[in-house]
């Protein structure tokens, strides 16, 4: 009698059989370990680079303000055209009543060190904006710079010798009696989503790289849909079964295989260098996306299709449809749910590629949004980049912040295409 024949009345089981009986249970115990083993080793890792990003981008997504009384002399700023004020020297002003008492050259030069670099900038656009307060004073709350503001979230250890350190202790004084002055604040930093890229940490933002990523994707979008659909149904539905279309077939699995950076290379030397278009503009990076985008959606598309059952062809013939009736009114709207998962999951893949944009110049140094697809701009990837290769502080956490806004944006984008592949199943 075999392991796997049931015994008959009256007869137990061999020892033998019982031995192998319990090997089978055995392994089929450790099989599921070692599932359970590996799920939780993978859950695991991504729960500690969830932790890590939060830990090290926190500090992104809050900013230190000072208050600051700036007197806007009408002798610095002409009423008749307030932009050409010297703001310098309101900052200054503004800067020497800060602290009490009398202050060297030097020291009011450091003392201005606490505020942004920008602080001029930011009082022109703020006089601008409201030209009444011109021979008044105007109260701003301006961000710290990036060491005061390391400062207040504790990054600095006031521990460490003063010369290791890039404040020093007269310096933490000051802004120590600021605070103890009510003066200093800290809140959310909304500049992280409306200011563009800067060379100084706390006044960088994600705008810039957020628009152009959405024209790159936008771009990709409007080439890779319809191109990568009417390709696959045209093979799936439409063209002969013979050696030509299985060369082609086997072309669109390879191309999507191949790494990223081989379509940079192809649209650096295509898009930019034969036909001259622009560098660094999101017309060209949405193309060269499209270039990697297509073969996933071509493949997705005409695994789609084929999953339709064929009684839903054998129907439509059945009462007269032509192949372009069954095609473009049974076949692809059954088909639908499945391309447009397919499709946003290949534009999610698009969102997070640096290596082709790097080649198509996507990486400059962009301080304010692009105003059209041909406009130089940057992408979330190459801006998480930029931040990364660069030696401030400030902008350690910050590259953090913004590689989880990234993963925020592909996780909206899988839960879009999880959304409208259940709702065009209940549609359809």
């Amino acid at each position: 009698m075999t392991d796997t024949a049931v015994p008959s009345p009256g007869h137990a089981p061999s020892a033998a059989t019982l031995a192998r009986r319990r090997r089978r249970y055995a392994a089929d115990r450790r099989l599921r370990a070692y599932g359970i083993i590996a799920i939780t080793f993978a859950l695991g890792l991504l729960a500690t680079l969830v932790a890590s990003l939060l830990v090290s981008g926190y500090p992104a997504f809050t900013q230190t303000f000072v208050r600051v009384d700036f007197p806007i002399s009408e002798d610095l700023v002409d009423p008749a055209d307030p932009a050409e004020g010297n703001f310098r020297k309101i900052m200054q002003e503004g800067v020497s009543t800060l602290i009490p008492g009398e202050h060297s050259p030097r020291e009011l030069r450091a003392m201005a060190g606490i505020l942004t670099n920008n602080t001029q900038f930011l009082l022109r656009d703020a006089v601008v904006a409201d030209p009444s307060v011109i021979g008044g004073t105007l109260t701003m709350k301006v961000p710290v710079s990036d060491p005061f503001d390391q400062l207040n979230k504790g990054l600095v250890d006031r521990n460490t010798p003063e010369d290791r350190r890039r404040l020093n202790d007269t310096e933490i004084g000051w802004f120590d009696a600021l605070a103890d002055e009510g003066r200093v604040s800290r809140s959310f930093n909304w500049g992280l989503f409306t200011h563009a890229d800067s060379r100084f940490p706390e006044m960088a933002g994600l705008k810039g790289a957020i628009v152009g990523s959405f024209y790159a994707l936008l771009v990709c979008f409007l080439i890779s849909f319809p191109v990568g659909i009417a390709a696959a149904v045209y093979l799936e539905e439409f063209a002969p079964k013979n050696r030509a279309t299985d060369i082609i077939e086997v072309n669109i699995n390879n191309l999507a295989a191949v790494p990223s950076i081989v379509f940079g290379l192809l649209g650096l030397a295509v898009f930019i260098q034969i036909f001259g278009l622009p560098r660094s503009a999101p017309l060209v990076g949405g193309m060269v996306l499209s270039l990697m985008t297509l073969p996933t959606i071509i493949i997705v598309t005409r695994n789609a299709l084929k999953a339709v059952p064929p009684s839903i062809r054998e129907a439509g013939y059945g009462v007269g449809a032509s192949q372009h009736q069954v095609t473009m009114h049974h076949v692809l709207p059954l088909a639908m749910p499945g391309i447009m998962t397919g499709t946003i999951i290949g534009l999610a893949q698009a969102l997070g590629e640096t290596a082709p944009l790097l080649l198509v110049g996507m990486n400059a140094f962009i301080t304010s949004p692009p105003g059209g697809l041909l406009d130089a701009s940057t992408a979330l990837p190459t801006q998480i980049f930029i931040w990364a290769d660069s030696p401030e502080r400030g902008f350690v956490s910050r590259t953090s912040a913004a590689i989880i806004v990234l993963l925020g944006f592909l996780i909206v984008m899988n839960a879009i295409a999880i959304f409208l592949r259940q709702r065009l199943e209940r549609t359809w």
